[in-house]
């Protein structure tokens, strides 16, 4: 009686779990609400703790976390079908199979408390005092034009300097995040993250992976392959999401911003950055102009950072770029990847665009 009872219990509790995770996930949100409830009050009091906890570990957590997910899940998974009696182990599948949606489910709920609820915030548009009359044709090629003029004369400045390696970034990138903090609207300082290595670093060099957040422990695992001259924008871009940005478009924004607040090894590598999305936005005949503006230097940059992506494995590419997408709109970012040049729409349209455009002269 008494294991049946427990049984019972169990079988309500995975019913209760299942339920609660479909209405979290499907249930419309407030982004007023979660704004003032979540994003600027609970969350920066999370960041600051778990990232200062897991700041004090030179390997990443994320790893262990994924080697003990997955060790624990075959060994309990070939306990419970090597135990059940002959005939029955189709009932005991079928209870592992509900066990483990129900641990998926948590997982999920545990992903939207510590980091995941921030994809429904306000959008930084409307914090910005966004002006969609900014993005024209015009202003786009004003812009192309103007990057380039930054990143040749930026490029002869950096030209002979030494590049900080992740371990270094955040001494000597640190103060640049938090002026930027203290210029958007609403932000709460937090702490940054230390850059580690991942194990699965190996994936990220495959799947042409840049960079990640661990949602759980709040980390930023950086690949270890980018180039010098990559690493501080890539740096800024986690040290984003850790501020709550989710939205890629966004966390772009606030790394190139995070940029111009730094030294000129960060200039040249934000504008590096924003000149990929902004050539891919140009016609031909734009971009044939623009380009030949460019000079060497920059070019071969550009050059290596393609280099570095297409030696990656096209299927794992594809494969990543699918599920991620499809991550991104499972959490309401309808743009799906293609949010990541929604940036330009922000450098554009922004009230702070006179001070992107001049600070960094």
């Amino acid at each position: 009686m008494k294991k049946t009872n427990f049984k019972s219990r169990i079988s309500r509790l995975r019913i209760f779990v299942l339920v609660l995770g479909v209405l979290a996930a499907t249930i419309p949100t407030s982004a007023g609400f979660v704004e003032r409830a979540y994003s600027v009050t609970f969350y920066p009091l999370l960041q600051r703790y778990l990232t200062s906890l897991t700041n004090q570990f030179q390997f990443a957590l994320f790893d262990l976390l994924v080697v003990a997910l997955v060790g624990v899940f075959v060994v309990w998974w070939v306990f419970r079908l090597s135990r059940a009696e002959h005939g029955r182990r189709w009932r005991a599948a079928l209870s592992m199979i509900a066990n483990t949606a129900a641990i998926v489910v948590m997982m999920y709920l545990a992903f939207l408390l510590t980091w995941g609820l921030n994809y429904r915030r306000q959008p930084l548009k409307e914090k910005l005092d966004f002006r969609e009359s900014l993005v024209t044709e015009e202003a786009l090629l004003d812009l192309a034009k103007f990057s380039v003029v930054r990143l040749n004369h930026l490029y002869d400045i950096t030209a002979d300097v030494d590049w900080p390696s992740l371990d270094q970034m955040p001494v000597v990138f640190t103060p640049a995040f938090l002026r930027a903090q203290h210029r958007l609207p609403g932000a709460r300082i937090l702490i940054t993250g230390r850059p580690k290595r991942s194990f699965f670093s190996f994936y990220f060099r495959r799947a042409a992976v840049d960079g990640m957040i661990n949602p759980f422990f709040l980390e930023i695992l950086i690949n270890d392959e980018v180039l010098p001259f990559e690493r501080h924008f890539i740096v800024a871009h986690e040290w984003a999401h850790l501020a709550g940005y989710a939205n890629e478009s966004e966390a772009n924004f606030v790394g190139f911003l995070t940029c111009l607040f730094g030294d000129v090894r960060a200039r040249y590598s934000g504008w590096l950055f924003l000149i990929q999305p902004i050539l891919r936005s140009l016609s031909e005949e734009e971009l044939r102009i623009v380009s030949a503006s460019l000079r060497v230097g920059p070019r071969e940059d550009l050059d290596a950072i393609m280099v570095r992506l297409e030696n990656s494995t096209p299927l794992v590419r594809r494969s990543m770029r699918r599920v991620y997408d499809r991550f991104l709109k499972a959490n309401r970012v309808t743009a799906g990847v293609a949010s990541y040049d929604a940036v330009i729409e922000l450098v554009l349209g922004t009230d702070l665009q006179p001070e992107l455009l001049n600070i960094s002269k």
